[in-house]
């Protein structure tokens, strides 16, 4: 066990298995200090590497994240603290580990319920390497003004108004880290405050003792006085009463064993820690004042006045000097914790009316997902939620997911699937080969739905006549787009532009555009037999009256969502379908790395 000071303004600690508020309040805690450097050296979180992101005052800093004990030890040679935050379950293991560095001095275990053979192998380790184990089932400890472990003394405000901001002259050790949290008020209110409060844990066997702490402060200059906090149950406060008889503690000692109120009971009573429960009468409270009251310590009946009377003594025999008051820099402020309070207002960076995932049950446009599921709705209806915000009539999403299965796929040679395939043969993930596939729609590829949108609703609107429309866009050099195509002729239609065309015609309440479309198709056809109306044009007229026909819509939404590319949204969610069919295709097949063979490139100057 050390036999000094355990802490500096210099100390700096490993984090083990990250919790986001402990840290930042031991980061806080060293602004509030004036330290330069954060008490935290490096966060180790299994399985994990990088940077965490955190304040250390107003400035925001990366802490490096290990994954492995060693890695963190390697890297921070000057880290000698070891801060374990893993569950009861681990803690044993990740303990041992952290006491077999060479670099680590003080290893804290915070964890409850660490099983009782392997605290004691560990305390057993600890004590036979001259290293210091605090806990298990402990807060962990504060030398004042300069580190603390974790959670301990609690919040900013608990901390100044205990003066932890500062060095006094009072050691303090207990079980209890709640009841280390009360007495650092206590001693604050009527002495110059504590130096070094340690709270050894409420299990069993806890891996430092309350003497192994009183008997280094006796050895710290600083520390002009103890203050000990002892529970019924086992033995440990006997230790401290044999080194008082010994004459090995020199400075005054106020302590008090809690738990007098368990001879009331008729059955022996288990208190809150594990170690908290009297097995004979030795072990009980009183039996332990009255040693420690023999032994020489000074036991309160209460511990204000009995503190005070000690501190004002050694204050007039001149063994204690006025510790000079400072004041504390302002701790900032998480905006978070501001904005709730209404101190300030801070802008929002994203705006989203279309999804919220803040409640019990995400919704899209209002709408409860849970809702969705069991009243049965498909695609169709997500889409029309997420796309439009409104809950469209059936035939409307009827007709988003019959669009979605006739352009899933066109087979492997166009473009799109032939750029899926190659990348998929190239050994890519199944992203990257999603991603180039669709890098390939544009106005030669999907993009004609949009643009047949767009010219067929101009068109209609400005009341142009079929001639009018084709002979203006030939005189521009624009091919009509939604007509013509490389196998489909007017005596041969395109089945899926027919399917179309009688589905709008038996739920539309109006097909004026998808009409137009159809006499443009004439007037192209008296020109050239493949001018018939594609695929694109049907989608994108019938797209138009559904917009019109609904009545959900106004002029003006409606040629917004032209503008935004809606009908491309739709081919894209269709054909991504199909490039991952080509995709999961090709990795099935085992396919190599596919090269385009000579014969089929024209090689010329």
């Amino acid at each position: 066990m050390a036999t000094g000071q355990l802490f500096s303004r210099t100390t700096q600690a490993l984090f083990y298995n990250y919790k986001q508020l402990p840290i930042q309040w031991m980061l806080d805690f060293d602004f509030l200090c004036g330290r330069e450097t954060p008490s935290v050296a490096g966060i180790i979180n299994p399985g994990a590497e990088g940077f965490q992101k955190l304040f250390f005052g107003q400035q925001e800093i990366a802490i490096p994240v290990h994954s492995t004990i060693e890695a963190a030890c390697a890297a921070h040679p000057t880290a000698d603290v070891f801060i374990n935050f893993a569950s009861f379950r681990s803690a044993a293991a990740s303990s041992m580990s952290a006491l077999k560095q060479p670099t680590l001095r003080v290893v804290a275990i915070i964890a409850e319920g660490v099983p009782e053979s392997d605290a004691k192998q560990l305390i057993a380790y600890a004590r036979s390497n001259n290293k210091v184990v605090i806990g298990p089932a402990t807060v962990g400890g504060i030398q004042a003004g300069a580190f603390k472990i974790g959670d301990t003394a609690g919040t900013i405000d608990n901390i100044i108004q205990c003066k932890l901001y500062r060095p006094g002259s009072v050691g303090f050790v207990s079980k209890s880290g709640g009841m280390s949290n009360e007495m650092y008020n206590t001693i604050a209110r009527v002495t110059d405050g504590i130096y070094e409060g340690i709270a050894i844990g409420g299990d069993v066997f806890p891996g430092s003792t309350l003497s192994d702490h009183v008997l280094r402060f006796n050895n710290i200059p600083q520390v002009k006085m103890m203050v000990v906090v002892g529970e019924l149950g086992g033995q440990d406060e006997y230790s401290l009463v044999e080194a008082l008889k010994q004459g090995k503690v020199n400075k005054p000692v106020v302590a008090w064993v809690g738990g007098t109120c368990a001879g009331l009971f008729k059955s022996e009573v288990q208190f809150g820690h594990a170690g908290a429960k009297s097995g004979s009468e030795l072990e009980s409270a009183q039996a332990k004042n009255e040693a420690l009251r023999e032994a020489g310590a000074v036991v309160p009946t209460s511990f204000e006045a009995v503190i005070k009377e000690t501190f004002d003594k050694l204050a007039e025999e001149g063994k204690i000097s006025p510790v000079k008051e400072v004041m504390p820099p302002q701790i900032p402020e998480d905006l978070s914790t501001a904005i709730k309070s209404g101190k300030v207002r801070a802008p929002t960076h994203i705006i989203s009316t279309i999804s919220d995932e803040r409640g019990e049950d995400p919704c899209y446009a209002g709408v409860p997902i849970s809702s969705l599921v069991e009243q049965g709705y498909g695609v169709g209806d997500v889409i029309s939620l997420l796309w439009f915000k409104l809950s469209l009539p059936h035939y409307c999403t009827h007709f988003f997911e019959i669009c979605i299965i006739l352009c899933a796929d066109h087979g492997p040679c166009v473009s799109g699937a032939h750029n899926s395939i190659v990348t998929a043969r190239a050994g890519k993930d199944l992203v990257s080969c999603l991603v180039s596939g669709l890098l390939a729609i544009g106005p030669r590829l999907g993009g004609a739905i949009d643009d047949a949108v767009r010219y067929f609703k101009d068109a209609y609107d400005r009341v142009k006549s079929p001639y009018e429309f084709v002979e203006g866009m030939k005189k521009k050099g624009i091919r009509v787009p939604g007509i013509g195509h490389r196998i489909k002729r007017g005596d041969n239609r395109d089945k899926r532009v027919e399917m179309l065309q009688k589905f709008a015609r038996t739920h539309f309440p109006s097909v004026k555009y998808m009409e137009y479309a159809v006499q443009v198709e004439t007037y192209a056809l008296s020109k050239a037999n493949n001018l018939v109306l594609n695929i694109d044009g049907a989608i994108g007229s019938l797209f138009l009256d559904l917009l019109a026909g609904t009545g959900m819509f106004t002029k003006q939404e409606i040629d917004e969502i032209v503008d935004i590319g809606s009908l491309n949204g739709l081919f894209v969610l269709a054909r991504s379908i199909g490039l991952i069919g080509h995709t999961f295709d090709q990795k099935r097949l085992k396919q190599p790395l596919y090269s385009h063979p000579w014969e089929d490139t024209l090689y010329t100057k």
